[in-house]
């Protein structure tokens, strides 16, 4: 039995394509794990986000090279895309696959059963994929070897060059699948009985395929599947429109939205090229709070961009505030190679950046604290993914991550749906089963 290890850095559409590649090894030659265990051969989905995703990627490879210096790293995904020399260089038994040429791991199931299978190992630097047509959809999730949500990828790329971001040069321009294909590609991951898919790309909210955009293909994913709950990536604010948001209330989306906000201020928002000002967020997140009872809203906010003045952060803070996000995900500011905010000033000094994102970390803790309080005593449909002898976890439609008590089995509850209440949210949300003792 050949070993597969699997890590993922960064998002959900990251996630969504390491899934994809590890439902392509047949279980009858392979053993998929985790890559903190033992194998022979490895498969690290890498990001170019920030610096800092930079350098775990590589720090990941170059620790995971010495340690196992006779499997094979296979290294892809974004930072792979725009770092491959630096990646190669990590070991003689890492082969770099950049992130537009991902289709060629279609090969690797067979690769390795001809290099790992037999009695004659080849060495790592000797294992060669085969060339494939570029596709962004090449790698299809046929569910998860790692978790019991099913990712869904419909989209890839972006069109938007916001002065931040290095996506752009990573995956190139916007593409999206045709709708009659993502029908049935969830057709066919509800049959395999997964009860949450997760409709993801790098920028849903630019969908647009035989000339319909993202509510549209949402209304053909819920007419066309019947059990699944549906939860979605990120949506950016000018995205959310009346149209999007009657979609939402269908009951079968999940109460739990992710939006960039990336400031409150006005001024950094033009800085940054935005499509949208602080107003536009707002309108955003009533339209996604008028969709659905209490939902969990998240936002994205870059602290220290450059120029970024104590006001600006004020009016980041005071947004947050007022919006009450449920989370807070905070990235101080680091330039990118190639994009417009790389040579901008005036710097932000990094001891101010870091501070201005503790303080935001901290409200973030408040707000969620808050968020999951707000919960008690009300129910919650939680999906279960993992259980002992008496109690099961998993993860509410509204994101609460959710101890229950008082299901039966709860060994084998793992990926059903159950109603809960929660009953206390101290240092996490707990919940009983059934969900009403009235």
């Amino acid at each position: 039995m050949i070993r597969v290890g699997f890590h993922t850095f960064g998002c959900k559409l990251n996630q969504s394509e390491t899934d994809a590649i590890a439902s392509l090894f047949p279980a009858e030659l392979f053993s998929v794990v985790t890559a903190d265990q033992d194998a022979d051969a490895y498969v690290i989905n890498t990001c170019t986000v920030t610096t800092r995703a930079d350098h775990k990627a590589r720090a990941y490879v170059r620790a995971l090279a010495r340690t196992h210096p006779g499997s094979l790293l296979i290294v892809t995904g974004c930072s792979a895309q725009l770092e491959a020399d630096a990646l190669s260089a990590l070991g003689e038994n890492v082969t770099v696959v950049p992130q537009a040429e991902k289709s060629r791991l279609l090969g690797l199931p067979r690769v390795l059963a001809e290099a790992l299978g037999g009695a004659a190992r080849r060495r790592p630097g000797e294992v060669v994929l085969p060339e494939a047509p570029a596709d962004a959809f090449a790698l299809a999730a046929r569910g998860s070897a790692f978790r019991d949500r099913a990712h869904l990828k419909v989209q890839d790329g972006c069109d938007s060059w916001c002065a931040y971001c290095r996506v752009p040069q990573a995956r190139g321009p916007s593409v999206s699948l045709r709708p009659d294909e993502v029908l049935r590609r969830a057709i066919e991951l509800e049959g395999q009985g997964h009860r949450e898919i997760v409709v993801t790309g790098v920028n849903i909210s630019s969908y647009r395929a035989a000339g319909i955009g993202l509510p549209a293909l949402l209304r053909r994913v819920l007419d066309g599947t019947s059990r699944a709950r549906v939860r979605l990536s990120s949506l950016e604010p000018e995205s959310v429109t009346e149209d999007l948001a009657e979609v939402l209330r269908h009951p079968r989306i999940c109460a739990h939205f992710h939006v960039p906000v990336q400031s409150g201020s006005d001024r950094i928002l033009a800085r940054m090229r935005r499509r949208y000002l602080s107003d536009r967020v707002r309108d955003a997140v009533g339209r996604l709070r008028g969709s659905k009872r209490d939902p969990f809203i998240a936002a994205d906010l870059i602290v220290g961009f450059p120029g970024e003045s104590a006001e600006d952060f004020e009016e980041t803070r005071r947004l947050a505030e007022e919006l009450s996000f449920a989370t807070l995900h905070v990235f101080p500011f680091s330039p990118r190679p190639g994009t417009a905010a790389a040579s901008l000033g005036p710097a932000v000094p990094e001891r101010v950046r870091f501070e201005r994102a503790r303080a935001l970390l901290r409200l973030s803790r408040d707000l969620a604290s808050a968020y999951a309080r707000l919960w008690v005593e009300r129910d919650v449909q939680v999906l279960v993914e993992g259980g002992d002898a008496s109690t099961a976890w998993g993860v509410s439609d509204n994101y609460l991550k959710v101890t229950v008590d008082g299901l039966p089995r709860p060994q084998e509850a793992r990926g059903t749906l159950v109603d809960v209440r929660i009953v206390s949210a101290d240092g996490g949300c707990r919940a009983r089963f059934p969900r009403s003792r009235t």
